[in-house]
């Protein structure tokens, strides 16, 4: 063998020594850093968590919809006859009372009838006078007496006749309210079927909507509404005062009508509201945050932090609020409800509490 050959199989074997003397000791570092992973992995055990304490409270359960502003009282005026109009007596936008005249129309022919009859009927009663006392005298039959007092009874009925056709020749206003915009001139010719403008009752206002057919049994007459519209943010107050007997077969929903003050005029016929309808309150609600409630295949259930330990309980809910579910049952007031970490949380993990939320 020569020298060369030699020295490269000294080499070979001091590195086969060397490597076998070095490996063991890789196995170890490496065997201790792996073990050391899931040591810091769970940081000591316990998971950070945000509790909540469950506490009672007073809360309203309100739906939200939608409705229209409508006049407590409105009509297209219209006459009962045809005629020419003599004269309007109002404004257009005017408040009116009950019974202010609004409308006459032409009647110089029917007064002149009028006349004819009273005169008639003057005639007839002195008549009817006279027969009388010959009739007590037995000077005249009781046939002749009687065709006085029908011919007195008939020009008196014929006067109440005129008399009432006259009254609708003058329009008038059969309620308190605010006229609208006039739609005939003086002189114009009408019929039954002309309108001569519309008239308003606007206080109070009402409210129309309609809720899901499923709150039926839960709204009566009285009940609270708050509202806005599309032209101011401020929150009006009314009552329901009427609720519709039968769900719509279309809609499923419950149409029902409230009252609302319009002393201030800030509400207008045709208005778009925003409504809120509280159903019922509750004095002592058990709330907690909606985010810690768990939904599950046969109900509900809520993780509490009970001795740095995460316990869970199944939980009966109710009302819902924006933020918020109200628990029935199954946890107590003063409760620590846990609020996050609920997808690594396990029942029974050790936890820890970053922060409490009363």
């Amino acid at each position: 063998m020569s020298k060369v050959s030699r020295i490269a199989v000294i080499l070979v074997i001091i590195l086969a020594v060397a490597a076998w003397a070095v490996y063991p000791r890789l196995d170890e570092i490496t065997g201790s850093e792996s073990q050391a992973a899931p040591v810091a992995a769970r940081g000591g055990g316990a998971l950070p968590v945000n509790i909540s304490v469950a506490k009672p409270k007073y809360i309203e359960n309100k739906i939200k919809i939608t409705g229209s502003i409508l006049p407590n009282e409105s009509i297209e005026l219209k006459s009962e006859v045809s005629g020419l109009v003599m004269k309007i007596h109002f404004q257009e936008g005017q408040r009116v009372k009950k019974g202010d005249l609004l409308i006459s129309l032409k009647d110089d022919e029917l007064r002149a009838q009028l006349e004819k009859l009273r005169y008639s009927n003057q005639l007839a009663r002195e008549t009817e006078a006279r027969q009388q006392k010959l009739l007590q005298k037995e000077a005249i039959s009781q046939e002749e007496y009687d065709i006085a007092l029908t011919n007195l009874n008939t020009t008196s009925a014929d006067i109440k006749l005129v008399e009432a056709q006259l009254e609708k020749l003058s329009i008038r206003a059969p309620f308190d309210g605010v006229l609208g915009l006039r739609q005939i001139s003086e002189g114009a010719y009408i019929t039954n079927g002309t309108v001569i403008t519309n008239l308003y009752n606007l206080n109070p206002m009402k409210v129309d909507f309609a809720i899901p057919g499923k709150y039926a049994g839960k709204v009566q007459k009285g009940d609270k509404i708050n509202f806005t519209t599309d032209a101011s943010n401020k929150i009006f107050e009314g009552e329901v005062y009427a609720i519709e007997p039968r769900i719509d077969e279309t809609t499923r929903t419950l149409k029902l009508r409230a009252l609302a003050d319009n002393k201030d005029n800030q509400l207008m016929p045709g208005q778009f509201a925003k409504i809120e309808l509280v159903m019922e309150s509750i004095d002592n609600a058990l709330m907690v945050p909606a985010v810690s409630v768990i939904p599950e295949l046969n109900g509900h259930r809520i993780y509490l932090a009970k001795g740095g330990k995460a316990v869970i309980n199944n939980v009966e809910i109710g009302i819902r609020t924006d933020e918020e579910v109200q628990i029935i049952s199954g946890i107590e007031p003063r409760d620590s409800v846990i609020t996050s970490g609920l997808l690594q949380i396990r029942p029974g993990a050790a936890i820890q509490i970053n922060s409490v939320k009363n």
